[in-house]
């Protein structure tokens, strides 16, 4: 009876986490959201886009599946959060160093171009994994509870790939959102490599929850200029005068009616 009671209780408790570890994985999918819709837009055509990013997630919760199972064992080699930070640092470096205008100077895609939509699914699904050695080590430190953990980062999973479809549209939209989103890409492998070097130099969790937040505002500060240059604007109301001049001289131009 006391082992029931007992059992019951500790399933509320487990299900009244559900919704913390939900929105933990909600607010630290941002950046990884934004990364991820980047990278699918190396495929060309919406299309792509969305079959690259809903494979390579399905892809990534297996990846992640395996390294919540394997966490108690995966937190004793700093060698993967090394591995992790060195792999998003990259990501960041390769995207503010790279030309962002094309041969005729139009800008253009930052990020990795793909042939395939096979080469860029692994993509996806190793960049979730190097952001989930952060995510996954904090939702562990909310629960010890494999199966919530699991179902946590399914929702997450599901909340990343909703997430990553709006973004795909607001980066074509925010001048701002793309810098912002690998600034924050930059701080979740900053705070993996401090985590090689000396735990207690890891900011607390709340602070970077305020970064991203400030980064995020000021992503979507400004929106994109029309793609109606300023020269289009002028010379759009002279059209209809140019036709007008050339009724008049066709008019001119034409023999009078003899009476």
């Amino acid at each position: 009876m006391f082992d029931l009671l007992s059992s019951s209780s500790e399933l509320r408790d487990s299900l009244a986490l559900l919704p913390v570890l939900v929105a933990l994985e909600a607010v630290l999918s941002a950046d990884n959201a934004i990364a991820l819709a980047a990278i699918a837009q190396g495929l060309e055509g919406a299309v792509l886009q969305r079959r690259a990013l809903n494979f390579g997630l399905v892809c990534a919760f297996v990846l992640r599946v395996g390294l919540i199972l394997t966490a108690s064992w995966v937190i004793r080699f700093w060698q993967f959060e090394l591995a992790g930070a060195a792999y998003l640092l990259w990501l960041v470096f390769q995207y503010f160093t790279s030309n962002g205008k094309d041969e005729e100077g139009e800008a253009h895609h930052h990020g990795p171009r793909f042939t395939s939509l096979w080469q860029a699914i692994p993509m996806i699904a190793v960049t979730d994994l190097a952001f989930s050695l952060d995510s996954v080590t904090t939702a562990i430190a909310v629960s010890d509870q494999t199966w919530l953990v699991l179902t946590g980062g399914l929702m997450g999973v599901v909340a990343l790939r909703f997430m990553a479809g709006l973004f795909i549209q607001w980066l074509s939209e925010f001048e701002h959102l793309e810098d912002a989103g690998f600034v924050t890409v930059g701080l979740v492998g900053a705070r993996l490599l401090l985590k090689v070097v000396n735990d207690s130099y890891v900011p607390p969790q709340w602070m970077m929850i305020a970064a991203i937040a400030i980064l995020f505002t000021w992503g979507f500060s400004k929106r994109k200029e029309s793609e109606l240059s300023l020269e289009g604007l002028i010379e759009a109301p002279l059209e209809p005068m140019e036709t007008v001049m050339e009724s008049v001289r066709d008019s001119q131009e034409m023999p009078s009616e003899v009476p």
